[in-house]
């Protein structure tokens, strides 16, 4: 049985080998909180045996991050560091390979304005824009991993000791990324082809709609005739493949812009800004949100759809089915990178153009005519459960079973 640090060393060559897939001479941006150190530090040793050029490391701090929607001046808000937007864009254009380490505080600013931290993020968002071009069209590598906080852990396992909580949440980490396994990066490959495997049905289905049907939800999402479903592995403009969520369970695609109609209800809670929006409720006309509601975290949601219109409108739309390894181990991580890959969901805000054929090598005036939306936002939302029933509709109006009771159907 692999020790605690040999399942650390495999989880941070996981990260290196099929997340970002770094490679000799190529630089490394890692974005981590300093909570996060020690696991940096050895990412950072394995990059560079590996053959990376550089590592960058961003570092990130909740009390910092508090302490600034605190105290800071209402004028800080209100713009972006232009060194901070060159150096990222800089780092894109030389090929870099971007690795975000995420450990949630899921109620870091949960007595803050609402207002203030929706500001923020459309701010950031705006002058992080080209750069983002760079990571939704997987013009680079990108992943996202998580490692566990001391707020993260006794969240997910509140009736347990610090200690105890951080251990067991490693545990479960270790576990949903294959880590626990003898050869997790062999252990992905064959993952990766079961995924591969549902795409390439859902492709050659080529529905021309879903329909949703679940306590709460009644919902018809449409797609262009150009769209495809895509599994955990992408290719950057070097031709070389990544994993850009680890864990990952879903096969996705993009909806038609103005193809959703109906109502849907969420089945977990959703961590945004370091606030928690639970019981949200959305309904759809011509793919619009017209209505919308929440238990709790009503103002979070609401200044997460105003800010802007392209959050008016949904960007993704994942299938994962209830049976999920994360799903089964009955946990609710309050990590939308876990409870995504445990449930169905849809994203709000911005597509990813590579979903649609020939998608990441047009223009935005291309991509809004072909229904592909635009957003500074893309924050998933998940809606999957035991009680969903999702049935595919084809050209020629007849329908067949794509999930039943939250699994798969096909």
């Amino acid at each position: 049985m692999s020790t605690f640090q040999e399942k650390l060393e495999k989880y941070a060559e996981l990260a290196l080998k099929k997340g970002v897939n770094i490679q000799k001479g190529q630089e490394l941006v890692v974005t981590a909180k300093l909570s996060a150190a020690s696991f940096v530090r050895l990412v950072a040793k394995k990059a560079y045996q590996a053959g990376a050029k550089h590592v960058h490391i961003e570092w990130r701090d909740d009390d910092l991050t508090r302490t600034r929607f605190l105290y800071a001046p209402e004028e800080s808000f209100e713009d972006y560091p232009e060194w901070k937007v060159h150096a990222f864009e800089t780092l894109a254009e030389k090929n870099a390979a971007f690795l975000s380490i995420y450990s949630p505080n899921p109620e870091l600013l949960k007595d803050i304005d609402p207002e203030k931290v929706a500001k923020d993020n459309k701010v950031e968002g705006e002058a992080l824009k080209k750069f983002d071009e760079f990571i939704v069209k997987d013009k680079v590598s990108w992943s996202l991993i998580s490692v566990p906080s001391e707020t993260w852990a006794a969240k997910v396992f509140p009736d347990l000791e610090k200690e105890e909580a951080i251990a067991r949440l490693w545990e479960m980490i270790f576990k949903m990324t294959r880590v626990d396994q003898e050869d997790p990066v062999a252990a992905w490959d064959d993952h990766v082809k079961n995924l591969q495997n549902k795409a390439a049905v859902l492709n050659r289905k080529k529905f021309k709609k879903l329909h949703y049907k679940a306590p709460g939800t009644d919902l018809t999402i449409e797609f262009h005739e150009k769209h495809r479903w895509i599994d955990a592995t992408s290719t950057n403009a070097k031709g070389t493949p990544f994993v850009a969520n680890i864990p990952s369970e879903e096969v996705y695609t993009l909806p038609l812009k103005t193809g959703v109609n109906g109502k849907v209800r969420s089945t977990m809670p959703l961590v945004y800004n370091g606030n928690l929006i639970e019981g949200i409720e959305l309904t759809f006309k011509e793919g619009r949100i017209v209505d919308y509601a929440a238990k709790s975290g009503f103002e979070t949601l609401k200044h997460l759809i105003e800010t802007d219109e392209g959050s008016h409108y949904l960007g993704e739309v994942a299938l994962v089915p209830h049976d999920s390894p994360i799903s089964q181990s009955g946990l609710l991580f309050y990590n939308t990178l876990y409870d995504e890959n445990a449930s169905c969901h849809l994203a709000i805000g911005e597509a990813y153009p590579t979903t649609l054929e020939g998608g990441a090598d047009m223009t935005r005036e291309e991509l809004d005519a072909h229904g592909v939306n635009d957003s500074i936002n893309h924050v998933d939302f998940m809606i999957g459960s035991a009680e969903l029933d999702i049935d595919g509709e084809l050209a020629d109006g007849s329908r067949i079973p794509v999930m039943r009771g939250g699994r798969w159907a096909i």
